[in-house]
């Protein structure tokens, strides 16, 4: 089976410090990966904001934000004015690139994109795009072809403008196999390649689940049949820095299984995008995580 890893890279720390560290686990396990860069300012602290969203203070309180985030992280764009990112850690980025990985676009401001681009006009989503896709630029020097958007929040501008700017595929959602996205009565041509298993965030604190057992949990929904393989979204928040030894282990369960860890463009290889089901792109909640969602909803044609 395959398993496609897609690296969110949401802050300076996750790229100075999780990146590297995920680029040499990788390089010990014969591995490639899909690494997603946000490319703007680090305003991660004014995500304190969510405070007052349901299940926002549980899921700090589970996941320990401040061990796995740091403190200087957490005051960026508060306390601290946010650091560009693909400024500071563009070495890097190359870097990543260079190793063999595939690269795209997370977002340019994580905080900005995740609060509030479900409820943006057509200007400023293609404004956020832009901005992103202008910075990968002058790192890369070359276009993006793959987008996977901050906290799966998605709106319908946006959906046009991947194909308007060149993305070959995204991975904006939560699903169970790749097709073509209808939303608010429209089908937008860029195909999504949707997250299928569960991040550990969502999974550590609940049902008995610990930093120790939770690679078990992620392999056993691994398990579960679907269509093309599954995608596991990962952070270099988490998995490459103090959740190291989880990702690890589920390479070496991965391995031992026979599967194949690969990158989207691996993944999505070998797929008809001509013969891709339509599906709605709807809101939904996903157990352990709060707010809602874009999730893969009913088939349309």
């Amino acid at each position: 089976m395959k398993i496609a890893l897609k690296v969110d890279v949401d802050t300076l720390r996750g790229t100075l410090e999780g990146v590297p560290a995920l680029l040499a686990l990788f390089r010990q396990y014969s591995v490639n990966a899909t690494f997603l860069f946000s490319l703007g300012p680090d305003h991660t602290g004014r995500a304190l904001r969510r405070l007052f969203r349901p299940g926002f203070f549980s899921k700090v309180k589970r996941t320990s934000v401040l061990s796995h985030y740091g403190l200087k992280t957490l005051l960026y764009g508060t306390v601290l004015p946010g650091p560009k990112i693909s400024l500071h850690g563009r070495h890097i980025l190359r870097h990543a690139e260079d190793a063999g990985h595939e690269v795209g676009i997370h977002c340019y401001d994580h905080i900005r994109w995740q609060d509030f681009v479900a409820h943006r006009d057509a200007d400023w989503t293609k404004r956020e795009m832009q901005s992103a896709i202008n910075a990968f630029h002058e790192v890369f020097g070359h276009p993006p072809s793959v987008h996977g958007a901050a906290g799966w929040q998605v709106n319908k501008h946006m959906l046009q403008l991947e194909q308007q700017l060149g993305f070959r595929y995204a991975s904006d959602c939560r699903g169970y196999c790749p097709f073509i996205p209808f939303m608010e009565g429209q089908s937008y041509p860029c195909p999504q390649i949707p997250s299928t298993l569960p991040t550990l965030d969502e999974l550590i604190g609940r049902h008995g689940i610990t930093e120790d057992n939770v690679h078990t949990a992620i392999f056993a929904a691994s398990r579960e049949p679907v269509p093309f393989g599954h995608v596991y979204t990962l952070h270099a928040e988490l998995e490459g820095m103090k959740l190291l030894p989880v990702m690890e282990k589920l390479l070496q369960l991965w391995q031992q299984a026979g599967d194949e860890a690969c990158r989207l463009q691996d993944y999505i290889t070998g797929i008809n995008i001509a013969k891709l089901p339509h599906h709605e792109l709807v809101w939904g909640g996903v157990e352990g995580r709060s707010g809602v969602l874009a999730l893969q909803g009913r088939e349309i044609y």
